[in-house]
């Protein structure tokens, strides 16, 4: 949709007018909106809300209250743990193998966290370390989910396309895997995953990228077209071996094309109920902004520079510009090649720094989404031009798991 952001700019503003920077804030009405366009994409399939992506126990339980939302995917046990005893949600699938010992003894030492909370394993050797834990005679059965890796390997295997990271990437692989859960006690196969990361986290149109973004697009059609047949064979093998409860995959990037596919049962989503600034760069769909932090102008240091302090909010992955937060109001800022996003000032240059003021602030999107949380005790509610609630941040409740 497009986004008036001179309103946007006076509108928080003046929501955010008794604060002193650095804060961040997320627009109710954007949150919502982007919550029940996800869910119209997902073509009745349910979304399961990615907790990494939104960091705020609040805005997990808005997201779950919305249609067509149910579950959660945690990146960690011990945060799975913390969210189902919170009531957050009663279905929480982890989407990582863990090795933590304490939080592996308390799930099996907890029948009723051992029903909400779904382990992730893409080897037996997991499986192993849980049995040296908790040994299976004296835990209940543990759910476990298979994680099969959905990269994309042409011509047999010597180019990869996609991330690294389950070594169950065949059908068969995953058949055996299963039959391998499925023979020993203590443990109860209910689901299998897969993350198309070259679809659902990989923008198809970068911007001033015209030629790599065509490059993209092929790699994904390719890509998409190879996953549907073989991820309806690996589900098929681990079939004969388990009733699934779930298929899960997908992600922001790919809730349309993930929910076509008919072997998947429900689609993962996080990013963009905050939108930010790496979804730019898809053309199917773009959520709408949600998530700002603000910064105060500090300094000019000469004509045409304006000077944050702080600002330095770097999202994770590969060390490119992708992944530096973007001045974005006032309009026709940019960040200065030589300095970038510094850990305590930020130097701006643009048309619009002329105009800003000592006390002035710089509203900044992320370029991922959850991890703006990392720096913020709370998140500032906004609807309208007011601050309706202040909601803390897993770091505001002393939680920081990763």
């Amino acid at each position: 949709m497009a986004i008036d952001r001179a309103e946007l700019r006076d509108r928080l503003d003046r929501a955010t007018a008794h604060l002193d920077p650095p804060y961040a804030v997320v627009d109710l009405s954007a949150f919502d909106a982007n919550a029940d366009a996800l869910a119209g994409r997902a073509g009745g399939k349910p979304l399961r809300v990615a907790s990494k992506s939104v960091r705020v126990r609040e805005l997990l339980t808005r997201a779950l209250k919305r249609p067509g939302w149910h579950g959660v995917m945690a990146f960690t046990l011990p945060e799975a743990l913390w969210l189902a005893r919170g009531g957050v949600a009663d279905d929480v699938l982890v989407a990582y193998p863990t090795a933590h010992r304490g939080a592996l003894a308390d799930l099996a030492g907890d029948p009723t966290a051992a029903e909400a909370v779904t382990l992730m394993v893409d080897d037996a050797a997991q499986l192993d370390l849980i049995d040296r834990v908790c040994p299976p005679q004296r835990r209940p059965a543990l759910r476990i989910c298979l994680d099969l890796d959905a990269s994309w390997r042409p011509l047999r295997g010597r180019v990869h396309v996609g991330v690294r990271r389950s070594p169950v990437h065949s059908a068969r692989a995953a058949g055996a895997l299963a039959a391998a859960v499925a023979g020993r006690p203590g443990f109860r196969l209910v689901g299998l995953m897969s993350y198309e990361a070259q679809i659902a986290g990989l923008g198809d149109a970068p911007p001033g990228q015209a030629l790599t973004g065509s490059a993209i697009r092929v790699a994904q059609r390719g890509s998409y077209r190879e996953l549907l047949a073989r991820r309806s064979a690996a589900v098929a093998a681990v079939r004969e071996h388990a009733d699934l409860e779930f298929v899960n995959g997908g992600g922001t990037g790919s809730v349309a094309a993930t929910s076509a596919d008919p072997a998947v049962t429900e689609v993962t989503a996080g990013s963009g109920l905050y939108g930010p600034t790496l979804f730019d760069a898809y053309r199917a769909w773009r959520p709408t902004p949600a998530a700002f932090f603000a910064c105060a102008v500090v300094r000019r240091p000469a004509p045409g520079l304006a000077t944050v302090l702080g600002g330095g909010w770097i999202a994770s992955g590969p060390a490119a510009a992708s992944r530096l937060p973007r001045p974005w109001l006032p309009a026709g800022l940019t960040l200065l090649g030589a300095e970038g996003a510094g850990e305590v000032q930020t130097p701006l240059a643009g048309d619009a720094a002329d105009a800003l003021r000592v006390g002035d602030r710089v509203w900044f999107r992320h370029a991922k989404a959850g991890e703006v949380c990392e720096h913020v005790n709370e998140v500032h509610l906004v609807e309208g031009d007011a601050v309706v609630a202040t909601a803390a941040t897993y770091r505001g409740e002393g939680r920081a798991f990763l």
